[in-house]
Formats: structure tokens, sequence, C-alpha cells
């Protein structure tokens, strides 16, 4: 582990379907700010229950794209929104998640909750190209 980071232990979650610059993007940021970065992928299930269709790349290939990244130091599954349960489980000291998530009533909560444990939430700039943006481009 690297010292002079600001937090230890790093969490992000996301689909990370159709994987691309700004996906790349969060995860570097994340570990610039942290020594360990736990990356959870959201599961084919979880994937549709959330996004209300099938993802693109299977679970089992985003997780290894995820794997592959040299700042992930750890990919584990997301299969729901309980970052409360992640944080018990994980124990990170930041959470970072997309500026889309800001005003979510999850999200809210969840910030809310993480900040009595001493959790920071950061919220980072959504990259003009999402991997919504690529479905509708390719028509997907």
């Amino acid at each position: 582990m690297k010292l002079g980071k600001k937090y230890k232990i790093g969490f992000v979650a996301g689909m990370f379907d159709i994987f691309h610059i700004g996906h790349l993007s969060v995860l570097k940021l994340a570990k610039k700010k942290c020594e360990y970065l736990i990356v959870a992928v959201g599961t084919d299930s979880f994937y549709r229950k959330r996004k209300k269709r099938e993802p693109i790349i299977p679970y089992t290939e985003r997780r290894k794209i995820v794997e592959a990244i040299r700042y992930v130091d750890k990919v584990v599954a997301e299969t729901n929104l309980d970052k409360i349960a992640d944080y018990h489980k994980y124990h990170f000291d930041v959470m970072f998640a997309g500026e889309d998530h800001k005003t979510e009533e999850v999200y809210v909560k969840a910030t809310k909750e993480l900040k009595k444990f001493g959790v920071k939430t950061i919220y980072t700039k959504r990259h003009k190209r999402s991997s919504t943006s690529l479905r509708k481009y390719f028509e997907l």
C-alpha cells in the first residue's frame, strides 16, 4: 500500500456494462485517494432488477474486466443497494458514487448513515460517454 493517501479503504459500486473511459476515470480517481480499492460489480440478476433490462456483457465477464484494471485491489459482487451492509462487510472509509446518484433517495440516506460511521461519500462527475449513451448510439 502506498503511504500518504487520504483514505485507507475505498469502495465503488457499479454495473460496469459496456466498460468505457468514464468507468476507468472513476476507478483511477478513487485509487488516487485511497490505499486499497474495493469495487462491487452488479450481478446479472441485480442488473435486471435495477436497470429493467438485460446487461450487454454478462457478470462473469464484467467482473474479469474490472479485476484486470490496475487501480482495483478487490472485486466483489453487488446484489443490492444496501451500502450500510456493504460498509459493515468491507469496512471502507470512503465511498465513491456518480453524481447522478446524489439525489437518489437510497444514496441520500446511505450518505447520511455512513457519515455517522466516519465514512466520506465522494460524488464524481458523470462522463459524457456513459453506458446509457453508448447503448443509444449502438441501438442496444
